[in-house]
C-alpha cells in the first residue's frame, strides 16, 4: 500500500529533451537582446510537448520573463475563432493590469473584438482592412508590452486552431523586428492529414527564416527508464522497463497510463484496442465522476464550471466529489484560469467522445444549449455566441440551431474571423430546407446595407440569397476565392435577373471581382452585365456600387472621357442614395481623372480633402486607396517632393489603422518619388520595405519594378534583369493595365539597349506603340519614349542599329506628338525627347541641349538634369576644339558628374569621366586637366583598342583576326580580357558602351545604291 500510495502519474522528474531545452534556452536568449523569436513544436499525441512548454515556461519565468499561455479550443469540428490569443491578452490583462491598458490606449475599441475586457468594440468594417487592422494592432501591443521586459506568448494545441487564429498567428510569426518577444506554438504532428488545414500553415512557416520547427520525438528505453523511476520514486525493474517500453512505444503518455494501470494491480488485462486503453481509468471512477467526465467531454476542451453545474443535474456537494475523484485521477485538470474543467489529456477526451452514444451526444448537446439560452452569463461573452451555435447545431434541432448559428456568423465577422463565419455559413445553408417556413422568415441578422445592400432596408426578411451573398462576402474576405465563385454560380443559376435585377446585378460584379483576382479575366464581361441590369432602374446602393467599380476598371484599364463621366455619375448617385464608402471610392477615381485630363489643380484638391476626411471618421475601407492614389498623383505632375511628404504621411496613418497592404503600395510610391528627387539610397530602403509587406501579387510586381529602374540606372545589369523577371512574373498577363505594362516594356527596353541588343529594344517599341498610350498615361509614355529615343542615339555608330534607324526614329517623333504635355515636367521630357532624336540623326546642337538643361532646372529631376547637362558639354566639346568651348563645357560636365556621384549613377558618371579625360577638362569645376586618353584610362592595351574598334563594328572575330593579321584563336583572347576591364559581360555590351562614350570615330555610313 505504501508504493501505492507514493505512486504517481506524472513522473517530477523532466525527462530528455535535453537538444530540444537547449534550442529552447538559445531562443530565450536571442529575445533576451531584442531579437524577436518564433518556434513551433509538434509531435504526436502524447509524446510530450506540454510537459517540456512547461518546463520552458518556467525557465522563462526564472529569468524574469512574463510567460501566458492559451489553447486553441475544439467544438465540434470546429476551433473558436481567435480563442488562445484571447486567452493569452486575457491572461497578461491579469497580469499585468493597467500597463496594458495604456499599452492599447487609442485603440481599445479594435482590440476589444479580443479582448471585451477592454471596453466596448467599435463597428467593424467589412473588408480586409478591418482584419488587417486588428492583426497590425495586436502585433504592436505584444511589441510594445515587450519592450522593456522578455515576454513569451505560448499557442497550445495548434491542430485545433480556427482559421483566423492560424493566420493571426502567422501575422505574427513574421511581422515584429525588434522586441524581446518569443511566440511558441505546439500542435499534434500525427492529426495533421494531407487535407488537415493546418498542413498549409505549416508549409508557409517552413518558408519563413524567423520560424523554427522543432519535433519532438519518442523515448528511447533509457528515457522510459527515467520517466518509471520518476512516475514511482523508486528504481524500475528490467522486465517492468521493457514491458511498458514495448506497450507504449516510447510514447510518455502511455508510459504514464501504463505505470498507473500496472500500479493499480491491472495486471497485463487492458485491452489491445486504444480506446480501451484510455478508457479504463475513467471507467474505474465512481458512477458520478463517469457522469461528469461524460457530460465535460461533450462540452469542448474546456468547460466552464457553472456551466457543467448546470448540466450535470448533481447536487454542488455531489457535482465537486465527482470532479474531485476525476481530478484526483489526473482524467481532468482546472482550466488556467480556475474558471473550470479540462481533460489533462485530449485523448483521453476524444475516447470518452467515442464511447458515447448518438442520442447521447444529442441529449447532452440540448442541455448544453438550453442552460446557455437560460443563462447567457455561463459562458465568457466573446465565446457565447459559437459555443450555443455548436450546441444547438450538435442537437440537430434546425429551429434552434439556424438563429444560433446565423448569430454566430454575425459575431465572427465583428471580430473579422471570415472563414470561421464562412463555415458557420454553410452551416446555415445546410439547416435552410429543414428550417420551418416561419423560422426563417424571422430572421433579420445582417447588416444589409454595409455588406450586401440589394435588400435595401435591414427589417425585410433574409432570404436564401441573402444567405449566399453574406457567403460570398465571407469567403472573398477570408481568401476562398474558389469558394466565393462557386456560391456566387449557385446563386446566378437560382436568380431570374428579370425579377431581380439588383440582386443579379450585385452577384454580376462580384464574380467579376473574383475572376480578375483568380487570373481569369479583367472582370469586364461581368461589369458590363451588371450595368446592363441596373440600367434604368431607381437608384440604389447596388446602382452607385456598380457605377463605381466601372468608373475604377477604366480609370486602369482605358482611361479617357468615358471613365471621367462615369466617374461623375456615381458620385452623384452615390452621394443620392447615401452610401458614404461607395462615394469616397468614386470621388477618389474622379480626382484621378482630373490630374490626368489636366484639371490638376482640383483634382489634387480633391484627394487631399477625401485623405482628411477619411482618416478623420476613421474609414478604413477607402482610407489605404487614398493615400496610395494622392501621392501617385502628384508623382505623376512632377510634384515629387510633395509626394513623398505625403506617401509618408500615408504610411503613418495606414500604420495606425494596422492596414500592410496600403503601406506596401505606399512604399512602392515612396521609391518612385525618392529616385525622381535622386534619393537613391532611400528609394532601395523604401522598394525593400514594401516588398516585406506586399501580400498581393501587384504590390510585389511594382516593388521588383522599382528596384529594376534602379539597377539599372546604376549600370547593375545583372540585378535589372533579374528583378524584371519577378515583376513581369508577378504582373501577369490575365490583366494588363497601362500602368503595369508601359513601364515594364520601357525597363526592357533600357535594358536590352544596356546589353547592345539594339533589335530587341525596338521590338519592345515595337510592342509598346502597338498596345498605345491611352488618355491619362502621359507619365509612364514619355520615360519610355526618351528611352527609346535614347538607345537610338547611343547606338548611332552600331552597324546593326542602320537598317530601319530613319523609320524607328520618326514612329517614335509622331508618338511624342501625339502625347499631352500639360504641366512642366512632361513639357521638359517632350524638349529632352526631342533632343536625342536629333542625336541620334547627328543634328544636335548646343543651343537645343541648353534650352533641355533650362526646361529641367526648375524641375524635381535631378538625373534627368544630369544627363542633359552631360549632352549640353559633350556637344560644346563636339562643335569646336577651341578654348572657349572647352571653357563653357567645363561647369555642366563636372556639374554632372558631381550629380551622377551622388545618386550613384554608375554609367553617367563613367561617362562625364571620359569625356572631361579625352576633353582634358577637370571635374572640379576649377581649372583644365590634362587627363590620359580615356580608353587608356581603361586599361586597354593599343592592341586591344584595336580589336575593340572593330568590335564596335560589329567584325566577327575571324574578321578581325584577318584584319588585325593575327590567329582567331588570338583575337578570342584579346575579347575576352576587354570584356573583363569593361566590366561587362558580352560584345554587345562592349559595343554599346563603346559608342556610348564616343571611344572611336563612327564607320561612314555605307554610299547609298545608285
Amino acid at each position: 500500500m505504501l508504493g501505492l500510495v507514493q505512486t504517481q502519474s506524472v513522473s517530477p522528474v523532466f525527462v530528455g529533451r535535453i537538444r530540444e531545452l537547449t534550442d529552447l534556452d538559445a531562443a530565450l536568449a536571442r529575445a533576451n537582446a531584442g531579437e524577436p523569436q518564433a518556434l513551433l513544436v509538434g509531435g504526436e499525441a502524447g509524446v510530450g510537448k506540454s510537459r517540456l512548454l512547461e518546463e520552458f515556461l518556467g525557465r522563462c519565468r526564472a529569468t524574469g520573463a512574463v510567460t501566458a499561455t492559451g489553447g486553441c479550443v475544439e467544438m465540434g469540428c470546429d476551433g473558436l475563432p481567435f480563442a488562445p490569443v484571447a486567452t493569452v491578452l486575457r491572461v497578461l490583462h491579469r497580469q499585468l493590469g493597467d500597463e496594458l491598458a495604456t499599452a492599447a490606449a487609442g485603440v481599445e475599441g479594435e482590440l476589444a473584438r479580443l479582448l471585451p475586457e477592454l471596453g466596448e468594440a467599435t463597428r467593424e468594417a467589412h473588408n480586409e482592412t478591418g482584419r488587417a487592422r486588428l492583426f497590425e494592432l495586436t502585433a504592436r501591443l505584444l511589441e510594445r508590452l515587450a519592450a522593456d521586459r522578455t515576454l513569451v506568448v505560448a499557442i497550445e494545441d495548434l491542430h485545433w486552431a480556427d482559421s483566423s487564429t492560424r493566420e493571426l498567428l502567422g501575422y505574427l510569426f513574421r511581422s515584429p523586428h525588434r522586441a524581446r518577444l518569443v511566440v511558441i506554438a505546439t500542435y499534434r504532428s500525427d492529426d495533421i492529414h494531407r487535407r488537415h488545414p493546418l498542413r498549409p500553415f505549416l508549409a508557409e512557416t517552413d518558408r519563413m527564416r524567423v520560424v523554427r520547427r522543432i519535433e519532438l520525438r519518442r523515448f528511447n528505453r533509457a528515457e522510459v527508464h527515467a520517466q518509471l523511476a520518476g512516475i514511482n520514486g523508486t528504481e524500475p525493474g528490467p522486465a517492468l522497463v521493457d514491458r511498458v517500453f514495448e506497450r507504449s512505444e516510447g510514447n510518455a503518455f502511455f508510459v504514464e497510463e501504463l505505470a498507473r494501470s500496472i500500479a493499480k494491480g491491472c495486471g497485463s488485462g487492458l485491452s489491445e484496442s486504444l480506446r480501451d486503453l484510455l478508457l479504463v481509468r475513467v471507467e474505474a471512477l465512481t458512477e458520478d465522476a463517469q457522469r461528469v467526465v461524460r457530460i465535460t467531454a461533450e462540452g469542448g476542451s474546456e468547460v466552464e464550471y457553472p456551466l457543467l453545474a448546470a448540466v450535470a443535474g448533481l447536487g454542488e456537494e455531489q457535482l465537486i466529489e465527482a470532479l474531485r475523484d476525476a481530478v484526483g485521477a489526473n482524467i481532468l485538470l482546472p482550466t488556467a484560469d480556475g474558471d473550470g474543467y479540462r481533460f489533462r489529456h485530449a485523448l483521453v477526451r476524444e475516447a470518452v467522445v467515442d464511447d458515447l452514444l448518438p442520442g447521447e451526444r444529442s441529449r447532452l448537446n440540448r442541455r448544453y444549449a438550453e442552460a446557455l439560452e437560460a443563462d447567457p452569463a455561463l459562458v465568457r461573452a466573446d465565446q457565447r455566441a459559437a459555443r450555443l451555435a455548436s450546441y444547438w447545431y450538435h442537437a440537430h434541432d434546425p429551429a434552434k440551431a439556424l438563429p444560433a448559428v446565423l448569430a454566430a456568423s454575425v459575431d465572427a465577422r465583428r471580430r473579422y474571423a471570415y472563414a470561421e463565419q464562412m463555415r458557420l455559413l454553410d452551416r446555415a445553408l445546410e439547416l435552410w430546407e429543414d428550417t420551418p417556413p416561419h423560422i426563417r422568415q424571422a430572421q433579420r441578422p445582417f447588416d444589409q446595407v454595409d455588406v450586401y445592400p440589394a435588400c435595401g432596408c435591414d427589417d425585410e426578411a433574409l432570404s436564401h440569397l441573402d444567405l449566399l451573398a453574406e457567403t460570398v462576402v465571407a469567403a472573398h474576405l477570408s481568401g476562398e476565392r474558389e469558394r466565393a465563385l462557386s456560391i456566387i454560380k449557385r446563386a446566378l443559376r437560382a436568380l431570374d435577373d428579370g425579377v431581380d435585377a439588383l440582386r443579379a446585378a450585385w452577384f454580376w460584379t462580384q464574380r467579376g471581382k473574383l475572376l480578375e483576382g483568380l487570373g481569369r479575366g479583367d472582370g469586364w464581361a461581368e461589369l458590363s452585365r451588371a450595368q446592363e441590369l441596373v440600367r434604368g432602374l431607381p437608384p440604389s446602393a447596388v446602382h452607385a456600387e456598380v457605377l463605381a467599380q466601372v468608373a475604377g476598371w477604366c480609370a486602369l484599364h482605358e482611361p479617357g472621357p468615358e471613365a471621367f463621366s462615369t466617374a461623375e455619375r456615381a458620385v452623384e448617385l452615390a452621394r443620392l442614395v447615401g452610401a458614404e464608402g461607395t462615394e469616397a471610392h468614386a470621388r477618389l477615381t474622379l480626382g484621378w481623372l482630373k490630374v490626368d485630363s489636366g484639371d490638376v489643380a482640383d483634382g489634387l484638391a480633391e484627394m487631399a480633402e477625401l485623405c482628411e476626411r477619411v482618416t478623420e471618421i476613421g474609414n478604413v475601407g477607402v482610407l489605404g486607396r487614398c493615400y496610395v492614389n494622392y501621392a501617385s498623383a502628384l508623382e505623376g505632375v512632377g510634384r515629387s517632393d510633395q509626394a513623398v511628404q505625403a506617401a509618408i504621411r500615408g504610411v503613418e496613418v495606414v500604420r495606425r489603422f494596422g492596414l500592410s497592404d496600403a503601406r506596401a503600395w505606399l512604399y512602392c510610391n515612396l521609391a518612385e518619388s525618392l529616385f525622381s528627387l535622386g534619393r537613391w539610397a532611400e528609394a532601395e530602403e523604401a522598394a525593400l520595405s514594401a516588398r516585406r509587406l506586399a501580400a498581393g501579387a501587384n504590390p510585389r510586381a511594382a516593388a521588383a519594378s522599382r528596384l529594376t529602374q534602379l539597377a539599372l540606372a546604376r549600370g547593375e545589369l545583372d540585378t535589372a534583369e533579374r528583378e524584371l523577371a519577378v515583376s513581369r512574373e508577378h504582373y501577369g498577363t490575365h490583366n494588363p493595365q497601362p500602368q503595369y505594362t508601359i513601364p515594364t516594356l520601357r525597363q526592357t527596353l533600357s535594358l536590352a539597349a544596356a546589353r547592345g541588343r539594339i533589335q530587341d529594344a525596338r521590338a519592345a517599341l515595337d510592342e509598346a506603340l502597338a498596345e498605345g498610350f491611352p488618355p491619362g498615361t502621359q507619365r509612364h509614355a514619355w520615360p519610355l519614349l526618351l528611352a527609346a529615343a535614347s538607345a537610338e542615339a547611343d547606338a548611332g555608330g552600331l552597324p546593326v542599329a542602320a537598317p530601319d534607324r530613319a523609320e524607328v526614329l520618326g514612329r517614335i517623333r509622331l508618338a511624342a506628338r501625339r502625347l499631352p504635355g500639360t504641366v512642366p515636367v512632361w513639357q521638359a521630357y517632350a524638349r529632352l525627347v526631342d533632343a536625342e532624336l536629333l542625336r541620334a540623326e547627328g543634328r544636335d546642337t548646343p543651343g537645343l541641349w541648353a534650352e533641355v538643361v533650362a526646361a529641367f532646372e526648375p524641375l524635381e529631376r535631378p538625373y534627368q538634369l544630369a544627363t542633359a547637362r552631360f549632352q549640353w558639354a559633350r556637344a560644346l566639346l563636339a562643335s569646336g576644339a577651341d578654348g572657349e568651348a572647352r571653357q563653357h563645357a567645363a561647369r555642366p560636365l563636372a556639374l554632372a558628374h558631381s550629380a551622377a556621384e551622388r545618386m550613384g549613377a554608375g554609367p553617367l558618371r563613367e561617362g562625364t569621366q571620359l569625356l572631361a579625360r579625352r576633353a582634358r577638362l577637370s571635374l572640379d569645376e576649377t581649372s583644365d586637366g590634362d587627363g590620359q586618353d580615356p580608353a587608356e584610362e581603361l586599361g586597354l592595351t593599343p592592341r586591344e583598342r584595336d580589336v575593340l574598334r572593330l568590335v564596335a563594328a560589329g567584325r566577327s572575330n575571324r574578321r578581325i583576326a584577318e584584319e588585325l593579321f593575327i590567329s582567331p584563336k588570338t583575337a578570342s583572347v584579346h575579347v575576352s580580357n576587354i570584356l573583363a576591364k569593361l566590366a561587362v559581360s558580352n560584345r554587345g555590351e562592349a559595343a554599346a558602351l563603346a559608342h556610348r562614350l564616343r571611344l572611336f570615330a563612327p564607320e561612314p555610313a555605307p554610299a547609298a545604291p545608285h
